[in-house]
């Protein structure tokens, strides 16, 4: 079965096809494509989708799936929303 595992910094994007077997999970395409080491993530740290959508390591995956590893946040969402917010006020 052929998946993809995917990776993307803001600066660049790392895409490896991988072959597993049928019922494969997560953590399995993630070991076939060797992406943790090769660019030496924390796998602690690390979350994970399927087409954008989060999925944990133990989930089944599908012919042509796409594994997404997430990187952490670096700014809660909201916080960053209140940062923009608050600037915009002061340079007024």
């Amino acid at each position: 079965m052929n998946v993809e595992v995917c990776y993307a910094e803001t600066d660049r994007a790392t895409r490896i096809d991988v072959v597993v077997e049928p019922g494969a999970t997560v953590a399995a395409a993630l070991a076939a494509s060797g992406i943790v080491n090769r660019l030496a993530l924390d796998p602690d740290r690390i979350g994970y989708a399927i087409f954008g959508r989060r999925a944990a390591a133990d989930t089944t995956l599908h012919e042509g799936d796409r594994v997404e590893v997430l990187r952490p946040l670096v700014v809660d969402p909201k916080e960053a929303r209140r940062r923009r917010v608050a600037k915009k006020r002061t340079s007024r």
